[in-house]
């Protein structure tokens, strides 16, 4: 390994562009955001050193044996993130990025693509919330004051972005990538003039001072790795990045896998991947969890992410059995969404990989989600999955024991339906229980709005719910009719105030709460409103069996608040209601094997762990 001599920015995007710099499959993708470009081009102008590189010398005699990829351009986080694979002719040497490839990619995008990332507030699943944007310096000055502590204004902008700031004098914006594009000194001078500052200082010195650190200054230092054994790189590679905060291990471990599996390992999972999380209404599984799923699937007897369990022979297996392995996880996604869970409310993803394990054991398809000859073995599935979800720490520490053990009991006692009993068992041996106790129970009914946990619980608690269909969760008691500000200024018959500070500080605290929330169809909740819940039931149902059904079905008491002053003490009644469904719910339907027992002490300390969050 030696040390090449520095070239400047502009010569490494050179060789970017015509393929003799690219990227070995092990190397994991782009993952950096606006922001850390941002700062790498703002080191840049300040004459920072941005790094040194570890690169690969590849010879034309081993460039068969590998994959390779090109670095990312245009990147777009709704549909174009993942690099592209690039055929390299077997006559001619190339030079691989073993270390240092966010960097340089931020480099290229930055210098000649784009950046498109998810307008705040927009749609996910929307490509139009996601435009393209180019990074721009402003020539006008320096950058405002700002916590990331930068010297240079550099801002990631659409063409609507520019336009509307053109009437802002404090703001000249010059795209970035025609400076690397005036690569002479007379094309510099042509886009001064361009834009009109060739007679400004303060622009033209922020333009040439860009100018040279790109196409003057040699400020990229590589160290270059000639030997042509793939074990040895791949241990360099190994020792470079598992160093890293940012680079996970399983992309660490992807990029073993991809550089060992004899198709696209890498083209194999982040499809997957995409596929999964476009299920319903959209969730956010990682590569993490497919390829322990993979792990598990494949009958890997360590189902760590350690290096050792990813050899050649293991690839092997979970390569033969990908299409099957795919299939598993469709089903039980599937299943997921129709218990009405998504990315929102799913609060483990770590739960899909028992479920996929069950699917895949019996052989299960997609008819399994709908035939009537398998509904009570998918309510038990449900329940059990919604109950895992609710209890916390079930899916923190201690996860690759638990997943082996329940792995055990599906091969063993799973052959004809989930064994819910003794999962269960297994689960309380490890200090994992479903059972109730106290602090669990105020722990559920003390869940809030908005929270993931939230549509879990409700959908656990009301089993009439059928989560396959649009539910919103809802505020029995309108949230618009317990506001700090109203209550502040309602006055009872007497013309006082109807609410002290702490009873209004009371509402509010209370209204977000558990007790206060139902799970309602989506068109009912819409036209609900802010119809108080004697007035909407009244309206809604005509008749009294009718309505006193919908009352039994959501445990809520037979009288339903029509004002702020009887809010609380609908709030306690349906609250002990819920305690009650609670413990009925949480309760085990078998009995331990004796020995077997959980503190209140040790689970206090589990509840606490912060291995999940609401």
């Amino acid at each position: 390994m030696g040390h090449k001599e520095p070239m400047t920015i502009a010569s490494a995007l050179r060789q970017i562009q015509d393929r003799t710099l690219i990227l070995p499959a092990i190397q994991r993708e782009f993952v950096w955001k606006p922001s850390q470009v941002i700062r790498v081009f703002d080191s840049v102008m300040r004459g920072y050193p941005v790094g040194s590189f570890l690169s690969w010398k590849v010879l034309p005699e081993t460039i068969s044996e590998f994959k390779f990829y090109g670095f990312m351009r245009d990147y777009n986080a709704f549909d174009n993130r993942h690099n592209p694979v690039v055929d390299i002719p077997t006559d001619r040497e190339v030079v691989a990025i073993l270390d240092g490839q966010q960097r340089l990619t931020s480099l290229n995008i930055g210098l000649r693509g784009t950046y498109a990332y998810k307008n705040h507030g927009g749609w996910a699943n929307k490509s139009w919330s996601y435009p393209e944007r180019q990074l721009y310096l402003n020539l006008a000055g320096e950058a405002p004051e700002n916590e990331l502590g930068l010297k240079y204004h550099f801002q990631f902008l659409t063409g609507k972005d520019v336009d509307a700031s053109r009437d802002d004098d404090s703001k000249i914006w010059l795209p970035v990538p025609e400076v690397f594009e005036a690569s002479e000194m007379s094309s510099l001078i042509q886009l001064l003039a361009k834009y009109g500052v060739g007679n400004d200082p303060v622009a033209s010195g922020l333009v040439s001072k860009l100018w040279d650190a790109i196409h003057k200054t040699a400020s990229l230092h590589f160290y270059e790795e000639t030997e042509q054994d793939i074990e040895r790189v791949l241990d360099i590679f190994v020792r470079v990045n598992s160093g890293g905060t940012v680079l996970s291990y399983s992309d660490l471990l992807l990029s073993i896998a991809t550089a060992q599996w004899d198709g696209d390992a890498r083209a194999a999972v982040h499809g997957l991947v995409d596929e999964l999380n476009q299920t319903g209404n959209g969730f956010g599984f990682s590569r993490d969890t497919v390829l322990k799923s993979g792990l598990v699937i494949a009958d890997v007897g360590d189902i760590g992410f350690k290096v050792k369990n990813f050899t050649s022979a293991n690839m092997a297996k979970l390569e033969a059995g990908w299409d099957s392995l795919s299939t598993s996880l469709q089903v039980a996604v599937g299943l997921l969404s129709d218990f009405g869970l998504s990315g929102g409310s799913l609060t483990a993803d770590s739960v899909l990989i028992p479920v996929a394990y069950y699917v895949h054991h019996r052989g299960l398809g997609h008819a399994y989600r709908e035939s009537p000859k398998t509904r009570e073995d998918r309510e038990a599935l449900r329940s059990w999955v919604l109950r895992s979800l609710i209890v916390r720490g079930i899916w923190g520490s201690g996860l690759d024991t638990l997943l082996r053990d329940l792995r055990e009991i599906i091969r063993s006692e799973g052959d004809e339906a989930f064994p819910v009993a003794a999962i269960e068992r297994a689960m309380a041996r490890r200090g994992k229980s479903l059972a109730v106790t106290d602090a669990l129970v105020d722990d559920v009914l003390s869940l809030e709005y908005g929270r993931p946990r939230t549509f879990a619980v409700l959908a656990a608690l009301f089993p009439h719910v059928d989560t396959r269909n649009q539910f919103h969760v809802d505020h029995i008691f309108p949230s618009a009719l317990l506001d700090p500000k109203k209550l502040n200024r309602q006055v009872n018959e007497d013309g006082g105030l109807a609410f002290s500070p702490s009873q209004v500080d009371e509402l509010v605290e209370l209204k977000n709460q558990l007790p206060n929330l139902e799970l309602l169809p989506g068109l009912e909740n819409i036209g609900k409103l802010a119809a108080t819940p004697a007035a909407w039931l009244a309206g809604e149902y005509s008749s009294s069996e009718e309505r006193a059904s919908f009352l039994e079905r959501n445990a809520l008491p037979s009288i339903l608040p029509s004002s702020a002053e009887e809010f609380v003490a609908f709030f306690d009644k349906r609250r002990s209601n819920l305690e009650a469904r609670i413990v009925k719910m949480l309760t085990p339907t078998t009995h331990l094997p004796g020995g077997i027992s959980q503190t209140s002490s040790d689970f206090d300390e589990e509840l606490v762990e912060g291995d999940d969050t609401d």
